[in-house]
Parts: C-alpha cells; sequence; structure tokens
C-alpha cells in the first residue's frame, strides 16, 4: 500500500467524536479503526502492539544498535471533528495542481477557490488531496497517524538504518479536548515524544495557549409582562450588560499571533435564566490569570447590583502552554530543526493558537512538541492535504530516529 492509498483507507473510518456520549473512546468508529491499526501494525513487523479498554493502540519499532539511547515515540490522534460530518468521505487526487480553482463539487457548484486559499498556491505542480465538498476531509489527523505507520514501516524494511527504540501512540477523542485523558505515560516509557499533528509543511511548535473553559448561569425573575412594572428581571439583559462589559478587541476574530482572548461560543436563555459558555485563551501564564480574575470580577458586579443569587459562574482550567515544559529540553526542538532541515524543509517556528495532546501530555512528564501534519483548512469542506508533505513528514520522522540512533 503507498502512501496516497493508506491515507484514503484511513479517512474511510467514519472517527467523529462526540462530546456527549461521556464514553472513551467516544464513537464505536474510532475503536473500529483502531482495531484495523493494530492489525496494520503487527503486519508491518512492529511489536509489543496494544489495544486499551480506551481505545489507544500503543506499539514498539525495537532498537536495532547495541547501545542505550533515548526512547523517543511519535503520537497522533484518530478521531475527526465534530464540527462537520466525515459520512460518506470521497477523496479526490489533484495531480500536478495547476493553481487553478478547484471544483469539489459540480452538483452544487463548490470551489475551493485561490483567492479565497491563496496559500494553496505554494502546491502548484504538486499532488492534492481534497473533499468532495460534502464533508471534511480527515487530514487532521489521519495524515498524522499515515506518516507514523509509513515512517514505521519504512525503517522495519531498511534495517541499515540504525535507531533506537521507538514508540508510537495513536490516541481518541483529541478533537473534543480528551486526547491525553488516559494516556499511561509510563507505559508508553518515552523519554519524550512528537505529535504529528501540526498543519502547513515544516510547523514546528512548542508554545500553545494556556486555556480555560467558563459556564455561566444568569437568574432572572419572570413576570407576566402586562403587570411586569418593577417586579420582572430580564436575565437576557443582565446577559447582555455582562457580554458588553469586555472589551470589544480582545475576541478570535480581532486577534493572532499571541494575543489572547475571550470567545463567548455558545448562549441560550429566557427572561427566567441564561446559560453563557465561555473559552478564555492566552500564551502569557500571568496574563491568563488575569482574565480568569477579570471574568470573575464581572461576575461579581453583577452580583452586586442584580443581588448575589443572580449569577453563578465556573470556570476550569483545560491545558497550559508546553513552552514551560519544553524549555528545559531544548535539544528536542534542536532535533527535529536538525532533521527537517536535513531533509529540506525550513522549519516555521510558531506558537499555537489552540493546545494538542502533546500540551497535556508535557505537564503529563513526557515533553511532546508538535511537527507539522501537512494539512490545511482542518475541519470542513475546503480542506486539503499536499501528498508531498504528507512524504516529507515521513522523511522527517524518519530522520529524527535517525539522529537519536547516532
Amino acid at each position: 500500500m503507498n502512501l496516497t492509498e493508506r491515507f484514503i483507507k484511513y479517512v474511510s473510518f467514519v472517527t467523529t467524536s462526540d462530546t456527549k456520549t461521556k464514553t472513551t473512546p467516544s464513537t464505536s468508529g474510532q475503536l473500529a479503526f483502531a482495531i484495523y491499526l493494530t492489525k496494520e501494525l503487527s503486519e508491518i513487523g512492529l511489536e509489543d502492539i496494544s489495544l486499551d479498554e480506551n481505545g489507544y493502540v500503543m506499539a514498539t519499532l525495537p532498537s536495532n544498535i547495541d547501545k542505550n539511547v533515548p526512547v523517543i515515540g511519535f503520537v497522533s490522534h484518530m478521531d475527526t471533528s465534530p464540527d462537520m460530518t466525515a459520512e460518506g468521505i470521497s477523496p479526490q487526487v489533484i495531480n500536478q495542481f495547476d493553481g487553478n480553482d478547484i471544483l469539489l463539487n459540480k452538483a452544487e457548484n463548490i470551489v475551493l477557490s485561490t483567492s479565497e486559499f491563496p496559500e494553496i498556491k505554494q502546491y502548484i505542480g504538486q499532488d492534492l488531496i481534497v473533499t468532495n465538498g460534502k464533508t471534511l476531509l480527515g487530514a487532521d489527523d489521519k495524515a498524522g497517524v499515515t506518516e507514523i505507520v509509513t515512517a514505521m514501516e519504512y525503517l522495519v524494511n531498511h534495517p541499515e538504518i540504525k535507531h533506537g527504540k521507538i514508540r508510537i501512540c495513536f490516541t481518541p477523542d483529541e478533537e473534543i479536548g480528551e486526547g491525553a485523558d488516559h494516556f499511561d505515560v509510563a507505559k508508553f516509557g518515552a523519554d519524550w515524544a512528537y505529535t504529528m499533528d501540526g498543519g502547513q509543511i515544516g510547523e514546528l511548535e512548542y508554545e500553545n495557549f494556556n486555556a480555560a473553559g467558563v459556564e455561566i448561569t444568569i437568574k432572572g425573575k419572570n413576570i407576566h409582562p402586562g403587570y411586569a412594572k418593577e417586579k420582572m428581571i430580564n436575565s437576557l439583559f443582565i446577559a447582555q450588560e455582562f457580554i458588553d462589559s469586555f472589551p470589544k478587541d480582545e475576541v478570535p476574530e480581532k486577534t493572532s499571533s499571541y494575543e489572547g482572548f475571550y470567545h463567548l461560543n455558545e448562549m441560550q436563555g429566557s427572561v427566567e435564566e441564561t446559560k453563557l459558555h465561555y473559552i478564555i485563551r492566552d500564551h502569557d501564564r500571568a496574563k491568563f490569570e488575569a482574565r480568569k480574575q477579570y471574568m470573575q470580577a464581572k461576575a461579581a458586579n453583577i452580583a452586586t447590583k442584580y443581588g448575589t443569587q443572580s449569577i453563578e459562574i465556573e470556570i476550569k482550567d483545560q491545558y497550559y502552554n508546553m513552552l514551560e515544559k519544553i524549555q528545559p529540553v531544548m535539544h528536542i526542538i534542536d532535533l527535529a530543526k536538525e532533521a527537517m532541515l536535513a531533509v529540506g524543509v525550513q522549519p516555521i517556528i510558531k506558537p499555537i493558537r489552540g493546545g494538542t495532546d502533546g500540551a497535556r501530555l508535557s505537564y503529563m512528564g513526557l515533553p511532546c512538541p508538535n511537527i507539522f501534519a501537512g494539512g490545511h483548512n482542518f475541519h470542513g469542506r475546503y480542506e486539503f492535504v499536499p501528498v508531498q508533505s504528507i512524504e516529507k513528514a515521513v522523511d522527517v520522522i524518519v530522520e529524527i530516529c535517525k539522529r537519536v540512533g547516532k
């Protein structure tokens, strides 16, 4: 099976994760994919293959050298985002992309526009895998799974390449923030690892947001509107007042790079009760803590104005910036940069405006920066991945293993 065939096979598994099931893995399709992967890993010659009750697949490529070197790992997630359906994924391969708009779906006139997505033009002459316009593609993160399996197969078939012990793991439910929940770091047994879960070719990331989720419940008092004067308290208006108290420019659509934000991403309400869900993000830990305090202070203002029972707020930290855990072991970043340059890839160092399994794993004792998987426009119908980017990611994995072996 060549690389493109492997990727297309992988995306045929419907592995959308689901927050509502409260199980791990959250969907049966992920478990079916995990079972398939364990069989394939056995066929290509890996050892110590395991699939635990939570759907985590682990395997080992044994060392083929007679000296002690660090044990390294590679991690990708099996699930795809619930933001768009993965039912009936039908990838199209555009050979030698000519730089023009790509018609994804003729019947519905769905077009991958080069003016709307100008970054695609950097891949003129390459082979692109795109959607049929009706689903996401699943390169996040089945491109990463493809790269790891292909790299391990290559190393098995080329024993002249000397390397130490290599561990791999495929996780469920990363897209719903639960990918590291049941990750057994001790069982994995690596000194450090890399998630293959970045975007465009060259990305190397070891900084991410500090993140928190906020649930706010605002209480009102519903009275018949004909007799409501000086009696009704409309929770919707209180919610509006609360929302308007936040800086207008500190939102996702007006921030970039290291700028943090408050993001109202869900709102449900009536006169009697309104619920708001926010996420808070910032790369800087002190600013992150200040944002949480600011939100609590605004809630306290509401409680003072409308009564102590008028508002409830619950803030839960979700993950932290991995930079704190990577800085003491920066040689693992240097190693990845050297490997990229050795195979002709220019490293692009930038902060993640989000989080990865690697961020949480780093705080669980497994330093785990993030390397590109090659895709663009994740989680939607305009997702695409260049075949040559997947190939280069495979080369980077192999080169890292060679360099650790030396």
